[in-house]
Order: structure tokens, then C-alpha cells, then sequence
């Protein structure tokens, strides 16, 4: 039997589950035209933009300096002429600064430092490496990793895992990785695991993809303390705290954090450009993004940071209906794009794009109390509970019943014969508590 969690969902039987359009599309490079780079890309106050209008940049040059303990620097993804230094639309509600820069396509990049190689490089320089590379979580919370891998000194970690999961509906980014960049992955892992003290590394990959299973297992042969795990497929596998449940048999607490259990979780990519950071010297400039769903060839491409929504549906041969609903991420839990104008960001693994008769919402009805929404959350919260709190706007009661420790994975929604819209009233009233200790 396959490990996995309590809860969950199944949408590999859903005929939308989408992964084989571009499971089997190799990689392929797309150099933009123009790059437009958030200096808010990760959790954490925004970057300070140290370039102005009329700057030459290379690739690799830092244009934004870190503001704050979660701060990060942002790098240059094209060489070329910074046209603007201001404030654009993208995800967030309000607008961000942004850099703006046109690429001359010559592709120069400044020089690079590698640190050393991952089995010597001496492991105090491995994390201000990580940081001076601008690394954030790749696979959708963009949490700062030079942060996560400084494990705080009343806490100790005993397992690093990489998350390969992919439970994500249509997106295939780090399948693709795991296939094509097997030992950057690798090599990744070592360099956490040697930077944090930790003997054991574990890669966990859903049993929908045996052969990212099986090139990972290759390349893992003969790496101290790295083993492959194949978990059941469910959603939302790839989840922290169902990861780490599932691999250790332990619980992360509830308000606490993966280190409170012991544990450190990575994506896959994260650990790739950490192998870049080190070994090369490269910051985080470029991603693997699939982009796919009413597309005419749906694909898998290296997109540099700062890309636009349309460049890159346009280099997969632009849609093939008109797009009701573009999502930043996978159709589960990413954001709706406001235009096809926003940008690639570190975090951004997925452009899905659906028809008006795929995004078309169902019409809300009455809770009939059947618990379904109890039996698939992963958390083992009462979402029919913490809907009705938040209709009454009672937030503190929300709280009390755990809508903190919602991971707004959308399995309880997405079970719903009533078709309530669970996940949406969850995620709006935790920003209406965000928004309001932000005002205190």
C-alpha cells in the first residue's frame, strides 16, 4: 500500500484533471521581448528597486535590494535598457513597483561566484548563498528559503523532504524538472541537507508519475542519505503538514510550523536553483511554467522572471476560444489573473486557462448536512462549521474553530454536492483578519 493522508480528493477521476496535455512536453526556453519584475515576489516586504529609467542591465545584476528580516534581492532576467521603474497591476489588489526592462537579446550576463562544489563547499556559505540568489519557495507560497533553512535554535530538524508531489491539477512543472534536471535536484537536497545539519533526505513524488520516480531514484543512488518515497495519488498530497504526516508519521501542531515536527519541506525546483546558487553562482532568474488549458499547443516552458501572461500563452500558439478565467497557478488553489499583462513571478508553476464553459461557477446552495466537506479536509477542520461563521461575519469564532489552519486547498469545496463556496468565503475571511491586524 502507498503511503498517504486522511481526506482528500480524487481528480484523477475528473475528466478536467489535465496533466496529460503536457506531461510528456519537454522543456523549452521563451526569451521575452520585455520583462516586467515585481519587486514583491515573494512573503516578505517588497524589494527596493535600485535601478532608475535609462540603466543598462545584465542578466543576473541585482535591480532590487531586501527590505526586512523576509527580505530578498531581486535579479535582472534579460540584459537590456530599464524603460520604467514603477507601479503595474498584477496579482495583489493594489498595484505593485515594478522594473521594467527591454531585452536586447544579447543575453550577457554579469560574472558569476560560484561557492563551491556540493559535497565540499563549506556549509556556513551555503545559506548566504541561497540568499544572495534571491531563492523563494517555487512552488506557490514563495516563502524566502535562505529563512526556512536557518532553523531556529529551540527547534531540531531530522528530515529534510523534497516535495514532488505535484497533486496540482494540470500542472506539470516539477514532473518535468524531476526528468530533465534529476541531479540539479539532487544536488539541491544535499546542499539543505549539509547547510541544516540533517542526515536524511527524503524525495516524495506521487505514484501518477513513475518515471520522475524512477530517473529520481537514479540519480539518487549513491548520495549519502537520499531516498525516494511514491505516494498514493490524492489531493492535496503535496501539502506541508499531509507531506510530512505522510513520510515521518508525525503532526505539525496546530499554529505551528514544519520544524515543530521535526521536518523541513522544499519543491523540487527550490532545490535546483539552491544547486544553481551554490555551484554556479546563478540567482534565481528562470522557471519551469506549464501553460496549458484552451492554449493550442500546451506546454512546459523556461520562462524568465518577469515574463508576461501573454508572451507566454503567445509562444504556445495563443488560445483557442476566447479566456473566461486565467489562473496563476493551478485551477485548485491559484489566483485569478485580473489581464494577461501580470508577470511570471519565482512562485508562478502554472498559466492555466479556461473557456467560459470551464470557468462558468454553479449557482450556491443550502448546506444539506451530508459531511462530505468533513470527510475530505486534510485537516481535519469543519468547513460547513466555518462557513456559517463566516456568513454571520463572526471571524473570532472562525478562529476558534480553526480557520487559521485552513490551507485553502479547495478539497471541501470541490466535494460539495451544494456547491457552496467554501474555499472563497475561507480565503476572504482570513484577509479581512490580515487586513485588520495590519490596521492595528
Amino acid at each position: 500500500m502507498k503511503k498517504t493522508f486522511r481526506g482528500g480528493v480524487h481528480p484523477l477521476k475528473n475528466i478536467h484533471e489535465g496533466k496529460p496535455l503536457t506531461s510528456a512536453c519537454a522543456v523549452r526556453p521563451v526569451a521575452p521581448s520585455i520583462v516586467v519584475i515585481p519587486m514583491g515576489m515573494h512573503l516578505g516586504a517588497p524589494s527596493k528597486p535600485c535601478v532608475q529609467k535609462g540603466d543598462l542591465v545584465k542578466i543576473g545584476q541585482r535591480i532590487g535590494e531586501p527590505v526586512g528580516g523576509l527580505g530578498l534581492p531581486v535579479h535582472a532576467s534579460v540584459s537590456g535598457e530599464v524603460i520604467a521603474v514603477e507601479e503595474r497591476q498584477q496579482l495583489r489588489a493594489a498595484p505593485e513597483m515594478c522594473v521594467v526592462i527591454q531585452n536586447d537579446m544579447l543575453d550577457e550576463w554579469v560574472e558569476l561566484s560560484p561557492v563551491g562544489d556540493v559535497e565540499t563547499v563549506e556549509a556556513e556559505k551555503i545559506i548566504p548563498a541561497v540568499l544572495n540568489a534571491g531563492i523563494c519557495g517555487m512552488g506557490g507560497a514563495s516563502f524566502p528559503t535562505h529563512v526556512k533553512m536557518n532553523v531556529p535554535e529551540d527547534k531540531h530538524a531530522d528530515i529534510v523532504i523534497l516535495n514532488g508531489a505535484e497533486c496540482e491539477p494540470y500542472l506539470t512543472a516539477d514532473h518535468r524538472n524531476m526528468l530533465e534536471n534529476s541531479s540539479r535536484i539532487v544536488d539541491g537536497l544535499r546542499l539543505i541537507m549539509r547547510a541544516t545539519g540533517v542526515n536524511r533526505g527524503v524525495i516524495a513524488i506521487e505514484d501518477n508519475k513513475p518515471d520522475a520516480v524512477a530517473a529520481m531514484q537514479k540519480a539518487a543512488e549513491g548520495r549519502s542519505g537520499v531516498e525516494v518515497v511514491a505516494l498514493k495519488t490524492k489531493y492535496p498530497q503535496g501539502g506541508e503538514k499531509q507531506l510530512i504526516e505522510v513520510v515521518t508519521g508525525r503532526q505539525v501542531p496546530r499554529g505551528k510550523l514544519p520544524a515543530d515536527a521535526g521536518a523541513l519541506v522544499f519543491n523540487v525546483s527550490t532545490a535546483a536553483a539552491v544547486a544553481d546558487a551554490v555551484t554556479l553562482g546563478k540567482p534565481l532568474v528562470e522557471r519551469i511554467t506549464t501553460v496549458t488549458g484552451c492554449v493550442n499547443k500546451p506546454s512546459n516552458l523556461r520562462l524568465r522572471v518577469g515574463t508576461q501572461y501573454a508572451e507566454a500563452i503567445a509562444a504556445c500558439g495563443g488560445l483557442t476560444e476566447e479566456a473566461a478565467k486565467i489562473f496563476a497557478g493551478g485551477p485548485m488553489t491559484g489566483l485569478c489573473a485580473p489581464n494577461d499583462t501580470i508577470s511570471i513571478t519565482k512562485a508562478t508553476n502554472g498559466i492555466v486557462v479556461f473557456s467560459g464553459e470551464q470557468a462558468k461557477a454553479l449557482e450556491e446552495g443550502p448546506c444539506i448536512r451530508c459531511g462530505r466537506c468533513i470527510e475530505a479536509c486534510p485537516i481535519h477542520l469543519l468547513p460547513y462549521q466555518l462557513k456559517y461563521d463566516c456568513e454571520a461575519a463572526a471571524l473570532n469564532r472562525a478562529k476558534e474553530h480553526g480557520l487559521m489552519d485552513c490551507v485553502a486547498c479547495g478539497a471541501c469545496a470541490y466535494v460539495c454536492p451544494a456547491r457552496r463556496h467554501l474555499t472563497a468565503s475561507f480565503k476572504a475571511a482570513k484577509d479581512e483578519l490580515a487586513a485588520k491586524a495590519r490596521r492595528r
